[in-house]
């Protein structure tokens, strides 16, 4: 050992698999890629750190999916509409009635989720690889390019060879190990706060309704929240339920709360996080039973295996998306993705203030394809929340229908790369949305279909 550091000995290392294209994530960008490049004809590998996936969605408990529209028609369509849809059908006949038309905060349940997304890959001919971390990059020797990456599991160290790679790890795990240039949070490097979200069972959805009607409170509880922390039964900080969301009339997916100072590529703030997270999520439990009629004898069956993280790294890209690109809804020849999603930053810590923007109904601005692009290498791209943009503009971009959007057009991408032998930067963007197109993307009013017609689910937005 020597200055905190020891030094390890050579070693050699399998080989365990050699693809064309290679997915690191599987949150909503990852199984987007992965379909995409793998229904492309891309020999494709998708690994995940977790025994499933779904990222935020399923690790977290995230509630709900964001919106897919922009409160007039579906602009989030491709296969982020097609995953969401699959869901609610294998979902029971309850869930379907009630939210078949929905296209907006439609709640997640996170156990059909992780099914449809399995079947939905393994259909696609994507080769999943679960329960296992990368531990480093390879790069060629003039550091353009990723030939493969080191990762770690069960079965030991080993190499996987790829033609081009996929960061969707959320955290830009893949391009920072790559050595791209990146900002993590604010001009002090706060981070916005995570959240441990839950899932409640034994709650009576309409005694809950009741009370909401007699005390004239709203559904986020902003009147019973204040009344909570003046009493001392919940801490100073967020003033109401980001959001309740409904499986059934006795199950309920809860988003509430913040833990405050975690940086999400850090393991000991991770197990921090993790740690304070259950201890809130159980004192909000203890406000809900005692505040909240329908909630009196609700019961935690399950919180996130982890906080949910809202921002750490934004890597470098060829373009940088700003919160002036986002308030003048600007469009960019190289879109890939329309995004309406309103600019919602969380509060720093327990004194600061949110920050929202909204753009009006009907209106959303372009993603263009340069966000995708890390400076520096040359076949990677980064999908997700960890994209090329501003801190306010990740605040919108973050969300998994957004996340769908850039993943499929990350794998489509890549098919593109592979079959013209060139970079991420060689295809041509005409063509690449030519192909979205033709895989349901919506790219604007100017780049539609032909045999677009219209859709009937168009304007049912809460």
């Amino acid at each position: 050992m020597n200055d905190g550091h020891i030094t390890l000995p050579s070693a050699s290392i399998p080989v365990a698999q050699s693809v064309d294209v290679l997915v690191i994530g599987g949150g909503a960008s990852g199984i987007a890629a992965a379909i995409a490049a793998a229904r492309g004809g891309a020999s494709t590998m998708l690994v995940e750190q977790r025994g499933f996936l779904g990222g935020m969605g399923t690790v977290a408990l995230v509630p709900a999916f964001c919106p897919f529209t922009d409160k007039r028609k579906p602009i989030i369509r491709g296969l982020g509409l097609e995953l969401m849809e699959r869901m609610k059908q294998a979902c029971d006949a309850g869930y379907r009635e009630e939210y078949q038309e929905l296209l907006d905060w439609v709640p997640i349940d996170p156990e059909v989720l992780k099914r449809v997304y399995d079947d939905a890959i393994l259909e696609s001919g994507v080769t999943p690889l679960y329960h296992t971390f990368v531990y480093d990059v390879v790069l060629s020797e003039d550091r353009r390019t990723v030939e493969g990456v080191i990762v770690v599991n069960k079965t030991g160290r080993s190499f996987i060879s790829c033609r081009y790679i996929i960061d969707c790890s959320g955290d830009g795990d893949i391009a920072a190990l790559a050595g791209v240039p990146f900002q993590k949070g604010g001009e002090a490097g706060e981070l916005q706060p995570g959240s441990m979200c839950y899932l409640l069972a034994n709650v009576d959805r309409s005694k809950f309704r009741r009370f909401l009607e007699e005390s004239g409170d709203t559904g986020q509880l902003h009147k019973t929240v204040e009344l909570a922390i003046k009493d001392g039964a919940l801490p100073e900080g967020r003033k109401s339920i980001s959001g309740l969301a409904w499986v059934s009339d006795y199950l309920v997916g809860v988003n509430f709360g913040h833990v405050f100072g975690v940086d999400g590529t850090l393991a000991e703030d991770l197990t921090r996080g993790a740690i304070e997270g259950r201890r809130t999520a159980e004192r909000q439990l203890q406000f809900f039973r005692r505040y909240v009629p329908g909630f009196d004898h609700a019961h935690m069956v399950a919180s996130g295996e982890q906080l949910g993280i809202r921002e750490t790294r934004r890597i470098e890209g060829d373009y940088i998306l700003t919160v002036d690109d986002f308030l003048a809804a600007r469009s960019f020849p190289d879109d890939i993705a329309r995004n309406a999603y309103y600019i919602d930053i969380h509060l720093a810590n327990s004194k600061s203030d949110m920050t929202f923007n909204h753009l009006p109904p009907g209106v959303s601005h372009g993603v263009p394809y340069r966000i995708l692009l890390p400076v520096g290498i040359d076949n990677l791209w980064v999908a997700g929340r960890s994209v090329s943009s501003d801190r306010a503009v990740q605040g919108s971009l973050r969300v998994m229908p957004n996340c769908f959007s850039m993943g499929q057009a990350a794998g489509t991408a890549a098919v593109l790369a592979l079959r013209d032998g060139t970079g991420s930067r060689g295809i041509t963007v005409a063509e690449l949305q030519q192909r979205l197109l033709e895989q349901d993307v919506w790219l604007g009013e100017d780049l539609i279909p032909a045999e677009e017609t219209g859709r009937k689910k168009e304007g049912n937005a809460p």
